[in-house]
């Protein structure tokens, strides 16, 4: 299939055109076949992934109240709590940290239906303009395997670029720039990836983002 943006994504489920399961799917072949080359992804569970997926497939099934999110997947930079997950920020000295509980940005998302695809990679303590690490090593930039993806969000922005999002001129154009504008060095500033994306998801998406997340537009 076809990997649409987030709100074409959020609208096709709703209208029982995908279902999440699919979806979830799609994502996770894209993960196992691009990530060994892009090293994007630093933690993901494809089980656990698929298990979020059928609870929101069982959930459109019984006529659920769905949120504007439902079903969507989304990554998740590992300088942030995800649970069962490593939340490490690149960093020799959180080695082996995994998160126990949700941060509220992720708890937030989930609530709006989000499934959520694993953790990206990030620069040690999110101090470089580019994404490479003792703990993972670098992250490739998917239009040019020689070059960085840059930082600090540089996993985020080679999954979003190469896994998250549908083929077309128009987004891999706009990607590319992403690749280099998105730089989250903390929880808060993370969520300006959805500003470095709004070519991908569309401005419904994006409201639903920062209205999920208690994120302003600045």
């Amino acid at each position: 299939m076809s990997l649409s943006s987030a709100g074409e994504i959020a609208t096709q489920i709703r209208r029982k055109e995908v279902s999440p399961v699919e979806v979830a799917r799609a994502h996770l072949d894209r993960i196992e076949r691009l990530n060994p080359s892009l090293n994007a992804f630093i933690d993901y569970q494809p089980e656990a992934v698929l298990v979020q997926a059928r609870v929101a497939e069982k959930a459109i099934l019984r006529g659920e109240d769905l949120g504007p999110l439902h079903g969507v997947p989304l990554s998740i930079k590992s300088s942030i709590d995800v649970a069962g997950h490593r939340c490490e920020a690149g960093s020799r000295l959180r080695a082996g940290r995994v998160a126990a509980v949700d941060a509220p940005l992720v708890t937030r998302l989930r609530a709006a239906g989000a499934v959520i695809l694993g953790v990206t990679n990030a620069p040690e303590l999110l101090m470089a303009w580019e994404t490479d690490n003792l703990l993972y090593g670098r992250t490739n930039n998917p239009w040019d395997l020689s070059r960085t993806a840059g930082g600090s969000s540089g996993g985020e922005a080679a999954a979003i670029a190469a896994i998250s999002v549908s083929s077309s001129k128009r987004v891999r154009d706009s990607m590319r720039s992403a690749c280099v504008r998105i730089n989250a060095a903390s929880a808060a500033r993370t969520m300006r990836v959805t500003r470095a994306t709004r070519t991908v998801a569309s401005p419904s998406a994006c409201a639903i983002l920062r209205s999920c997340c208690d994120i302003g537009s600045d």
